[in-house]
This record gives C-alpha cells, sequence and structure tokens, in this order.
C-alpha cells in the first residue's frame, strides 16, 4: 500500500453501525489503498478506525465525495478532520432530529390533529425552501387556541437518538462545554438538556395564556443567526477561539454554525445541508462525533 512521502495533516475516521454492520479489514485496506494513508489506529474494534491521512484533494489523497460515495456502499459514514487540535472544548447541538429522534412541533401538531399541514412546512423550512422565522410563525399560529396539555402528551413521543447521552456526557467528562441549541421550544429543550446532561439550553418560547396555545412565539425567536450568536459567545465565554468548537445539526437553519464552527457536523441531514457541509453522518450514530475527534470507545462515558 502507499505511503504518503509527507507527514500526514489529517485524519480519516471511518464508523460503521455496530449494530447494523461490521468494519472489516478489508474495508481498512480499501481506504488505505484510497488515500494512501498510514497505521490505522483502531477507536472501536469493528466499529471505528482512524488513518493518518494527507489533506484531501493533495498527494494521494482524494477529496471527500469519492470517499463517502465508495463507503457509502458498506453503510459506513468517513470523515476527514485535521490532525492537530481534533478534541474540541465546545459542542452546541440542534435537538430535533439531532439528539432527539423527532420534529416535537411535529409531533405537537400531530397529537393537535394538524400534522400534516405543519409536516409540510417544517419539511419545506429545513430545506431552506423557506425563511425560517416565516415559517416558524406560520406553524404555531395554526396552533393558536390548542390545550396546552398537547405539550405533555407530545413530550411522551420523544426520544433520545442513540448515543446522546454518551455524546454529551463524554465531552463533558473531558471538560468540554455542552450547549443545546434549537429553534424548538424551551418545553422541550430543558427536559432533552437534563436527560442527556447539556450544561446548557436555549430555544424559542411557545405562548400560553390560561391552558392553551395562543399560536405566538416569544421574541426574539432563535433562528439561524441567533444560533450562530450563541456558538461564538460560548466560544468567546470560555476561552475559546472557533476552530475549537464543534456544531452538529440536520436542518438548514444549522447551517450558519455548522459552517463556522472548527468542526462542523451535519447529522441524517437535508438535502441542501449535505450538499454544504463535508463532514457527514448518514449511517452511523452520535458515537461518530466521538471517533471524530479521536477519542476511542473505552473513553466514552454512558
Amino acid at each position: 500500500m502507499a505511503e504518503s512521502s509527507s507527514s500526514p495533516t489529517h485524519v480519516l475516521v471511518l464508523v460503521a453501525h455496530r449494530d447494523a454492520t461490521s468494519l472489516s479489514t478489508a474495508d481498512i485496506a480499501t481506504a488505505r489503498d484510497m488515500t494512501g494513508g498510514g497505521t490505522p489506529t483502531i477507536l472501536s474494534a469493528g466499529e471505528a478506525v482512524e488513518i493518518p491521512c494527507p489533506a484531501p484533494g493533495t498527494g494521494d489523497m482524494p477529496h471527500i465525495a469519492p470517499l463517502r460515495e465508495e463507503f457509502s456502499r458498506r453503510a459506513l459514514d468517513a470523515i476527514v478532520v485535521a490532525a492537530h487540535g481534533r478534541r474540541k472544548g465546545l459542542l452546541v447541538a440542534d435537538m430535533d432530529s439531532t439528539i432527539v429522534d423527532c420534529e416535537t412541533l411535529d409531533d405537537l401538531a400531530r397529537h393537535a390533529g394538524i400534522g400534516e399541514r405543519i409536516a409540510e412546512i417544517t419539511r419545506q423550512s429545513m430545506n431552506g425552501e423557506m425563511d425560517f422565522e416565516a415559517a416558524l410563525r406560520e406553524r404555531v399560529g395554526l396552533l393558536r387556541g390548542m390545550p396546552a396539555t398537547l405539550l405533555e402528551a407530545a413530550w411522551k413521543d420523544v426520544r433520545l437518538n442513540p448515543s446522546a447521552r454518551e455524546l454529551v456526557r463524554t465531552m463533558n467528562r473531558h471538560g468540554a462545554h455542552t450547549a443545546l441549541v434549537s429553534g424548538g421550544f424551551t418545553f422541550f429543550t430543558s427536559r432533552v438538556a437534563e436527560k442527556c446532561g447539556f450544561d446548557e439550553q436555549h430555544a424559542n418560547t411557545l405562548m400560553i395564556e390560561g391552558d392553551h396555545l395562543t399560536g405566538k412565539v416569544g421574541q426574539p425567536i432563535l433562528g439561524p443567526d441567533a444560533k450562530l450568536a450563541h456558538l461564538r459567545r460560548l466560544a468567546l465565554a470560555h476561552g475559546l477561539h472557533i476552530g475549537q468548537a464543534m456544531a452538529v445539526g440536520d436542518g438548514a437553519n444549522d447551517l450558519a454554525m455548522l459552517r463556522e464552527a472548527g468542526l462542523g457536523i451535519a447529522f441524517h441531514a437535508k438535502p441542501a445541508v449535505r450538499q454544504a457541509i463535508s463532514s457527514q453522518v448518514n449511517h452511523t450514530t452520535l458515537r461518530t462525533l466521538l471517533f471524530a475527534q479521536g477519542y476511542a470507545a473505552a473513553d466514552f462515558v454512558g
């Protein structure tokens, strides 16, 4: 197998979904051949490996798209990261369809009997086809007069995505600051943050009068610009430069923070996000965000 003639500046992280498949020696050999990579380090047997390699597009190393396409055939995720500064001191995470397995506003609408109407607006917004704030106001407006008890009903349907708690607690244990920053609602983010162990949470406020939803959202609305502002504020507050931050999300309202963070991960993302962000998790779980930072499975905190 070809070895790079210069010192590797990057690392290819190759991950399998451990509940669905296994990373084979043939997969690792293919990765080394494609990248001109160095000696592999096993991060989790049969699940994750890292391979030193040149920067994408230099020497023997292709750009990330061909690598991702090659390994997607085996339902593997391939992420290339700079070898220096891999472990991040800040995590800023979206909630809906990232830390949890649903869109909480869509679930709320489903309990209100208007699920299909709101889900279509959500789809357009998350794929960048509608302005986020306008889409949020329109969806919430359709809930006007609905009983506030629907919030508790929707909460019962919320499930954490696999390894969400593991991601947050592992980073916390190793000194990182973790924040849940969502375009959803504090009713849900406060509970999800507590379950996962996030240090803080920020979201929109769903207005209630008496026992009913007013159909309005508290101001200011937390949208794409606010997510980016939180990322910058938190990095500054914790004495970090933006390259020491990781952001993860799936929708168009996450794009600004994903682009600016030192490592922005598109997690099972919408098409518009996958087109814009090169670091993607399309097949595996949130464990991959830890492997990308160089954590071995033995370092994880459950």
